[in-house]
């Protein structure tokens, strides 16, 4: 179980002035008051608050949002109260728990795609403060982690859950790595039988690929350093999920499927996306209808990115991705990586908009 000093720690490395009296008060109420208290797991319960702590500096949160991951359970499941908390950490950050608290109540349990938007709705329209949302979404994350541990009677239903209403929120909170992490995980209890299939044939075809995939990486990576284009190049396969439900929704072979392997490239700046695309476009012919120029038009969740697909030097067609580090760090983490929320004191208006509808 992760100490103090180590919190503190992983928080000063992206945020040097750190608050460590907060953090360390926090850790240490949290940890007395859910005393000698056990998970499913056998675990102590603190072991659960701190993982979501732990998750949410991986988003490099600021120390608020992790002092109320460490707290977000207290009201609910300890002598803990509203009023102590105020009185120890401010009423903002009472509130912040009284939120998570409430949405923990909610009746989540959803069968229609209809009903799973309206719940939707409701989470974002109760979760004013987005930081409520970021803290529930890592919440939902350590518990889906530790699924195995559950009574089998209620991983089906959390799996379920999770799929129609918390992947969905993480996605349209531009939360990528999140959502595709809830959602494999999800699937895997929904559908064993299905993610076993799909896994064992994607990882067959990578194993029958992987020559191609060091091939295409090399040809990028010269065409980019012939062009003095700083760019990082990686090879990305789709998840289990992912080709489940393409494969499901148009009703495809594993071999009718085109893009189960693509590229990412990252470089410096916008103008070097478009320096990039050019070199490829230049070299490689380009699939017609397959190009997308999402940084002139960014998507509702503000995911900026060029997609292009070509046919590559070994004739067959390539994804690719084109962006700069600071879109990726927004595709993967979405509203967190931004500090508009901050900037409003986490209220949910420019970066909560386009999730709101």
């Amino acid at each position: 179980m992760m100490r103090q000093y180590e919190l503190v720690e992983r928080v000063q490395r992206y945020k040097p002035d750190v608050n460590e009296a907060l953090l360390n008060k926090a850790y240490v109420y949290a940890m007395q008051k859910h005393g000698h208290q056990k998970r499913a797991s056998g675990d102590p319960y603190f072991s659960h608050p701190l993982e979501v702590a732990a998750i949410l500096t991986e988003m490099h949160m600021d120390e608020a949002t992790i002092a109320v991951a460490l707290l977000h359970d207290t009201i609910e499941d300890t002598t803990a109260t509203r009023a102590e908390i105020d009185e120890l950490f401010g009423p903002e950050m009472g509130k912040l728990v009284e939120g998570l608290t409430k949405l923990k109540k909610l009746d989540l349990v959803s069968k229609k795609a209809e009903q799973a938007e309206n719940l939707r709705k409701l989470l974002l329209a109760i979760s004013e403060d987005i930081r409520v949302l970021l803290v529930k979404l890592a919440d939902r994350l350590h518990n889906m982690r530790t699924l195995d541990h559950m009574p089998e009677s209620k991983r089906l239903r959390i799996a379920e859950e999770t799929m129609d209403i918390y992947a969905p929120l993480a996605g349209r909170m531009g939360m990528q790595g999140m959502r595709e992490e809830l959602e494999e995980i999800a699937f895997r209890y929904i559908n064993p039988e299905a993610y076993r299939a799909v896994t064992a044939r994607l990882a067959e075809i990578f194993e029958r690929n992987k020559g191609v995939l060091q091939e295409i990486e090399t040809a990028l990576s010269g065409l980019f350093e012939k062009h003095t284009i700083k760019a990082s190049v990686k090879s990305r396969q789709k998840k289990p999920w992912s080709v489940f439900r393409k494969m499901e929704a148009k009703a495809l072979s594993f071999e009718q499927l085109s893009d189960i392997f693509g590229f990412r490239v990252v470089v410096d700046s916008v103008d070097d996306c478009y320096r990039a695309l050019g070199a490829i476009h230049t070299t490689w012919s380009m699939v017609p209808g397959r190009f997308k120029d999402y940084i002139s038009t960014p998507k509702q969740n503000d995911y900026r990115s060029i997609h292009t697909t070509i046919v590559g030097p070994s004739r067959q067609r390539v994804e690719l991705q084109i962006r700069t580090k600071e879109m990726n760090k927004i595709a993967e983490y979405g509203v967190a990586a931004h500090s508009i929320y901050k900037d409003t004191g986490g209220k949910m208006n420019g970066a909560g908009h386009a999730i709101s509808k």
